[in-house]
């Protein structure tokens, strides 16, 4: 984005997504799948979640968190919509046909982006592929380690929620698949209203950093929860407070960013190291998970406690960045 290829990056990401997924559609085999779903649409995801999210900073400035976290909500209705597609639409035309359904609604959706989405930056003529002196800034270093702490664990819960529900408590699949879409539809307040608090009360890291807590905090107490109705309860706050932190993450890196021609090798930084957290900690969940013969309490462990630390080494960032100032907007 920064060299002036934001359009070809996103067209390239869109092709990409969208020949994922219609191969998806095809597949028959494992290697068929990983192929198509794993390698094509997840590059195709990277090359327009990550430039999108750094062209959107560009534009706002007294209230960007807001601007990005409304963009992010769209993620938690596709949380609700393609469940309910695949719910409704596979006992009756099958898994091809679903998945195809899901790819044109994504096409219309990428039609859309592709239309408004327009660089407001001049590019950058020269710099480097990677900016290494970013690694230098204190902020910037603590700021990527509990990003990384914190994505280790949020989305445990997005991926277990459903066989939880129907291995713990068991209710029935169609049950257990509410509660995922519970998860994500609370999750488009939750990711508007920290921002709206954000910009104008606290300060975007100010209240990235409690969140974040609260969240690791949530999955110590989804030990105890043993009931359909303790797990409703888990779901909805969790749910508020998981999209929070999804929401609030983006703005908070860009505000350590000043030089907006910068800013899209700044985000891609975090973002391709955040990426090996968000690929590794699931199956970690799910190797405790079958390490304790089906039982959730060190998954649920681990999720609490690389979150709470992640939420100290924002404590920490923000005194590099501000010193011991509590009262600073940040």
């Amino acid at each position: 984005m920064d060299a002036g290829y934001y359009r070809a990056t996103l067209i390239a990401g869109s092709i990409l997504q969208l020949l994922g997924v219609f191969m998806t559609s095809l597949s028959t085999t494992y290697w068929q799948l990983f192929l198509a779903q794993g390698i094509c649409q997840g590059l195709g995801d990277g090359l327009i979640f990550c430039p999108t999210v750094s062209l959107m900073a560009t534009y706002f400035s007294t209230k960007r968190s807001l601007a990005i976290s409304c963009a992010a909500s769209g993620a938690a209705t596709g949380g609700v919509v393609f469940p309910i597609i695949a719910q409704q639409l596979l006992p009756k035309i099958g898994f091809g046909w679903t998945v195809r359904v899901m790819g044109f609604v994504i096409l219309a959706n990428l039609a859309i982006v592709i239309t408004l989405a327009r660089t407001r930056i001049p590019p950058r003529t020269t710099g480097p592929t990677i900016e290494w002196a970013a690694f230098k800034e204190l902020p910037y270093v603590l700021f990527t380690i509990g990003m990384f702490l914190k994505l280790w664990g949020v989305y445990f819960a997005y991926y277990y929620v459903t066989p939880f529900g129907r291995d713990i408590i068991h209710v029935s699949p169609s049950t257990s698949i509410t509660l995922l879409l519970i998860l994500n539809g609370v999750g488009v307040p939750g990711r508007i209203v920290p921002a709206l608090l954000a910009d104008r009360y606290f300060g975007v890291l100010n209240l990235l950093i409690p969140t974040v807590f609260c969240a690791g905090v949530l999955l110590y107490c989804w030990t105890a929860v043993h009931s359909m109705g303790g797990q409703i309860v888990f779901v909805i706050i969790y749910g508020y407070f998981g999209a929070g932190v999804q929401g609030l993450f983006p703005a908070t890196l860009s505000s350590l960013t000043t030089d907006m021609k910068k800013m899209g090798v700044r985000i891609g930084m975090v973002f391709s190291i955040i990426s090996i957290a968000c690929l590794t900690g699931p199956p970690l969940a799910g190797a405790l998970i079958q390490k304790r013969e089906g039982d959730y309490l060190y998954a649920q462990i681990f999720g609490g406690t690389v979150m709470v630390c992640g939420s100290l080494t924002l404590i920490a960032a923000r005194i590099a960045q501000t010193g011991w100032n509590l009262k600073r907007r940040m």
